[in-house]
């Protein structure tokens, strides 16, 4: 165990400053997500370097499509949810009360993270598959030692963290990709059991506006769930009025899984329509997620229209651009690009 760092102390109980729900824990208790233990009246992390699942993705996996594209990430994840989604499709981990036995896991220090990202070619590292504030002590660790190798951190996260959580990870984190999983505090209540969402709103914009991380957004449109076109103005709008027209939204397919096995498959008109929304109301860059092959996968350009970047899944089949900029009109893309840009392997 390691003693945790964002907390405080109130007689005998301990407050958790790591998430909002910022559980209130009794001696011998956890909070919501299990992954934090009072003992004693100190509050430590049950998950620190507690790697459960490992492997190197390509960026575009996260979703990011701005941020490099075709580089590879180290990606880790570990146990445990603040959120426990109906359709969580990690649930085997995300889901865990952390109590799985030590051959389902293996320990990773920040140091072997980092070194590992080196021997594997990578960009950087992406703390990802379940929500990665829940092992703060390590990530923050983690994204120190990469920032001063030289490599660039990335967290795939619910955007539910504090903002003192925020403020002490910021100056080492370059990449915020957070779900926004509706546009009402009862779609909230549903998916997350949370009781309102704004603070998640807020928080992204701390990190796009106070820290200059480079922020995406993905909302997996869920039939019943977040499918109407309210909500789906809802996020647009947000995204456009507090990030910028120039931040990628990522409309993502819903598979059946889980406690939502019952629902059927997003209609690919349902996220045609969600994209349309998207464009209409001004963004530049909208996704369609999980559709392989769907031209929604691709990047064109906001000047001209021309086709820049051309993906299959995963795959990066063909690039039109020099530099983040369009080789027909040289319009400017937002994001960062380079030498890396090219064809995944």
């Amino acid at each position: 165990m390691k003693e945790a760092l964002l907390y405080h102390r109130l007689n005998g109980q301990v407050q958790c400053d790591v998430c909002q729900r910022r559980c209130v824990v009794n001696e011998g208790r956890r909070g919501f997500c299990r992954t934090r233990l009072n003992r004693g009246g100190k509050f430590y992390s049950l998950t620190y370097g507690r790697v459960a699942s490992i492997s190197t993705n390509p960026i575009e996996k996260k979703p990011v499509f701005h941020f490099y594209p075709g580089s590879r990430w180290l990606s880790l994840g570990s146990l445990g949810c603040n959120f426990l989604c109906p359709g969580c499709q990690n649930w085997e981990i995300a889901h865990d009360r952390v109590e799985l036995p030590e051959e389902t896991y293996e320990f990773l220090s920040p140091e072997e993270s980092v070194q590992l990202a080196r021997e594997r070619g990578c960009l950087g590292i992406s703390w990802t598959f379940n929500e990665p504030t829940l092992w703060f002590e390590y990530t923050l660790e983690g994204a120190r030692l990469a920032r001063e190798q030289g490599l660039f951190t990335n967290y795939v996260t619910n955007g539910f963290m504090t903002e003192e959580a925020l403020d002490t990870i910021g100056p080492y984190l370059d990449i915020f990709r957070v779900d926004i999983k509706g546009f009402s505090k009862e779609t909230y209540h549903r998916v997350a059991h949370i009781k309102d969402f704004m603070g998640i709103l807020k928080v992204t914009e701390r990190a796009k506006h106070k820290w200059g991380m480079h922020v995406e957004v993905v909302t997996n449109v869920t039939p019943g769930f977040n499918d109407s076109e309210e909500e789906l103005k809802g996020i647009a709008s947000w995204i456009k009025d507090s990030l910028g027209m120039d931040t990628p939204w990522h409309v993502t397919r819903f598979y059946p899984y889980l406690h939502l096995s019952h629902l059927p498959p997003t209609p690919i008109q349902k996220l045609e329509r969600a994209r349309e929304i998207g464009l209409e109301i001004g963004l530049d860059y909208v996704y369609i997620g999980n559709v392989p092959g769907h031209p929604g996968e691709n990047t064109y350009c906001p000047g001209c229209g021309r086709l820049l970047i051309e993906r299959f899944v995963y795959e990066i089949t063909l690039h039109e651009m020099e530099g983040g900029k369009c080789l027909g009109c040289g319009y400017q893309l937002a994001g960062r690009f380079g030498a890396v840009c090219k064809a995944s392997t």
